[in-house]
């Protein structure tokens, strides 16, 4: 007859191992989403390099997922104030880029997607795919990106999609910032403008620049 304390380590060793095992799969496919100083939003970190076949694999969970260079970027819905602004916004904007031909105004789910990196701006302008419109990869770039500045995105948007949309040929980037009631204007040459009194957007393509006060995207009045 075998001995029951044996029995009894044989059982504590195999439990041991199994919650280790556990763990070691848990670390090995877990997010491992470190969060920004001061905000939510979380970011894959740099010993992973995630890729666009993986983005696509994540969950439909309400959150938003976004690669860039190879990390990933996760931000939880938006605020109400933050789809505000992008509504008073986009009131502004739809008109003239109708009139002026540019295309439409896109909102999240559309994306940009360029040299293994996809993004989903709060807004942007660009042209409909001269093919069937099926792929992303085959839309034209924007002629504007715009992204509001929350807690969970202040890093983000300053610093790596800024120099995402840069490198990818966006020739304009607004930056709203809901703090200091003001704009930030990112453009591929000269210096950064920070706008909050009046905004004067001009693209190539149009005959009249559009203009309108900075204040309009912080009230309704």
């Amino acid at each position: 007859m075998s001995d029951p304390r044996m029995r009894w380590n044989n059982s504590q060793r195999i439990r041991v191992m199994t919650l280790t095992a556990r763990n070691a799969l848990s670390s090995a496919n877990a997010l491992a989403l470190v969060p920004e100083e001061g905000s939510n939003m979380q970011m894959a970190p740099a010993t992973k390099q995630w890729t666009l076949e993986e983005l696509h694999r994540l969950p439909d969970d309400g959150n938003k997922y976004e690669l860039v260079r190879g990390e990933l970027y996760v931000t939880p819905p938006p605020s109400e104030e933050h789809e505000a602004i992008l509504t008073r916004l986009s009131m502004l904007l739809e008109p003239y880029v109708r009139a002026h031909g540019l295309g439409h105004v896109y909102a999240p789910r559309s994306v940009i997607r360029f040299d293994g990196s996809e993004v989903e701006p709060d807004r942007m302008v660009r042209r409909r795919s001269p093919s069937d419109g099926r792929e992303w990869d085959d839309a034209p770039l924007p002629v504007l990106v715009v992204e509001v500045l929350s807690g969970a995105t202040r890093r983000r948007d300053l610093g790596e999609k800024r120099d995402f949309y840069i490198g990818a040929g966006v020739p304009e980037y607004w930056i709203i910032d809901p703090e200091t009631k003001s704009v930030r204007i990112v453009r591929r040459t000269g210096e950064d403008r920070i706008l909050s009194d009046e905004l004067v957007w001009l693209p190539p393509s149009a005959s009249e620049p559009l203009r309108f006060r900075v204040a309009c995207l912080f009230s309704d009045l």
